[in-house]
């Protein structure tokens, strides 16, 4: 008999704490109510959580470390560098938008970290495809009113532009007026 009891008990902790776990994860994360959907669901959230606050953590450090830029230098020779173990890339911050690109093979790798702007995605890709650029994959994170957008874009035949060069195009998309971006 206390073996069923404790069975009991075990199975009304686990009910209760998915319960909580459901109530704390943004219910587009959770497609049904059964357990293995609410704790896929949660590993979901928590790895969109982990990827921000790496995002902004590394934004931290790239503030407080102050590093004079290097002059922009074309996509394709910056390739090559990557190619022989050089770690290249570039940031470009203001009050409105965080941008990093890096360079992974024939592709960049894009973080930008902003608050929420309606028809902002659209405004980047647009940029994108008109600076040479073509959109392989997109991930959207968010988080109350702050959203990460994570780009990997293939390099253009007939692009010409440095990693800081990209990252001030895209970080100037999100400026509706000039006084915005400093």
């Amino acid at each position: 008999m206390a073996h069923i009891a404790v069975e009991r008990n075990r199975r009304r902790q686990m009910n209760e704490h998915l319960r909580v776990l459901r109530t704390l994860t943004p219910c587009f994360y959770i497609k049904r109510g059964d357990q293995a959907s609410i704790i896929g669901g949660v590993i979901e959230f928590i790895k969109e959580l982990h990827q921000v606050l790496q995002s902004l953590e590394s934004n931290k450090r790239r503030r407080k470390s102050v590093s004079p830029s290097p002059s922009p230098r074309p996509l394709v020779a910056v390739a090559d560098g990557f190619e022989n173990g050089v770690d290249v890339g570039a940031c470009c911050n203001s009050s409105v938008a965080d941008v990093e690109a890096k360079i992974s093979g024939s592709n960049v790798l894009l973080k930008i970290i902003s608050r929420r702007i309606p028809g902002q995605l659209s405004k980047m890709i647009s940029v994108l495809e008109r600076l040479s650029f073509e959109v392989l994959h997109l991930n959207i994170s968010s988080m109350d009113d702050t959203v990460l957008y994570s780009f990997v874009v293939k390099i253009g035949l007939e692009c010409q532009l440095s990693l800081d060069e990209l990252a001030f195009e895209v970080q100037q998309s999100f400026c509706s007026q000039l006084y915005l971006c400093q």
